[in-house]
């Protein structure tokens, strides 16, 4: 039997991108990734808010408030944001339909949530739509859904993680090869949109300093970065700081969520993240260290903060907004 009996993963036209640039007319059509890379520009490279750094805000803060999208979205801008991180989900919410809810539909116009974010005076620094990089049957599907939503808004970040609890029967080893399989399908999604899909700590896996750069490295794709999450990593018992090194060159995202003293010594050590934390600068989280480093980096994109309440969210703005004047970044 000969030896060459079929395609292995890598080989030229066995992706489904690959596939279908070369069908299209025989191949003569420019492929869709292609397209998407010179419409969109080059994976990675940040937005460039004025040439500085941008301060914006995850909708979770009017959650505990029982309020909508469109609330949050408002008051945003009226708080004085610039950038808003939306969440979206597959299907239909009973609490979101009846504006008691932040996340929203994937089946909403795309037309709604610009029209939306343009009345506010805000942009959408990130899409919300965290599929889990372990679950073989739906991890791959949700997050292409988010990433041709993002497109179709005009972002260029959508976030995902791992479950925070994965099923006993993935030991490490089919956890790692099953993040690999999924991230090989999921970036080629990314590539034909022109969309970034940002790993994020805030699970067993992602909050590890060592396992989280083995994650990254587990597909060589462009479009593979990295949200980071500066409390989440605090909490999973790790060195923030040292994980902002380990990922430095893969951040296109940053959640600046802080955490308090009194959730530091109940949790730290015992979970892997948290939704939110407290305002920026009440909290453990070194701003000035990990601005500056963020700086020297060359970022230049959203730090999207994620608190609990209207009030942090003012505080968090303030503390952020001083931090940035003071290192000029």
């Amino acid at each position: 039997m000969s030896e060459n009996t079929g395609h292995s993963a890598e080989t030229p036209g066995s992706t489904r991108r690959e596939f279908m640039s070369h069908a299209v007319l025989g191949g003569a059509a420019v492929s869709m990734a292609a397209a998407a890379t010179a419409a969109e520009g080059q994976p990675g490279v940040p937005w460039a808010p004025d040439g500085r750094m941008g301060i914006g805000i995850n909708l979770e803060y009017v959650r505990h408030g029982d309020k909508s999208l469109a609330y949050g979205v408002k008051r945003a801008g009226e708080l004085g944001y610039k950038w808003v991180e939306p969440c979206f989900l597959d299907g239909r919410c009973l609490l979101a339909n009846a504006g008691y809810c932040h996340v929203t539909s994937l089946d909403t116009d795309p037309k709604v949530i610009k029209d939306m974010c343009e009345e506010a005076g805000v942009q959408i620094s990130g899409l919300s739509s965290h599929s889990d990089l372990l679950n073989p049957e739906y991890g791959v599907l949700y997050a292409r859904r988010g990433i041709r939503y993002a497109r179709a808004l005009g972002v260029k970040v959508v976030q995902i993680t791992e479950d925070m609890h994965p099923p006993k029967w993935i030991d490490e080893a089919e956890a790692y090869n099953l993040m690999r399989i999924n991230l090989r399908a999921i970036s080629e999604t990314c590539e034909e949109n022109g969309v970034c899909i940002a790993i994020e700590q805030h699970g067993p896996y992602t909050a590890k300093v060592d396992r989280m750069t083995r994650i990254l490295s587990l597909v060589d794709s462009p479009w593979i970065k990295c949200n980071y999450d500066c409390g989440n990593t605090f909490l999973a018992n790790s060195d923030p700081y040292e994980m902002l090194e380990a990922v430095i060159d893969k951040v296109v995202h940053v959640h600046a969520k802080d955490i308090s003293v009194k959730q530091a010594e109940a949790e730290r050590g015992k979970v892997t993240g948290t939704a939110v934390g407290c305002a920026c600068g009440d909290g453990v989280i070194d701003w000035k260290r990990l601005v500056g480093r963020l700086k020297t980096a060359g970022y230049k994109g959203v730090l999207s903060v994620e608190c609990g309440t209207e009030e942090e969210a003012a505080r968090s703005l303030a503390h952020l907004t001083k931090v940035l004047q003071e290192l000029d970044a």
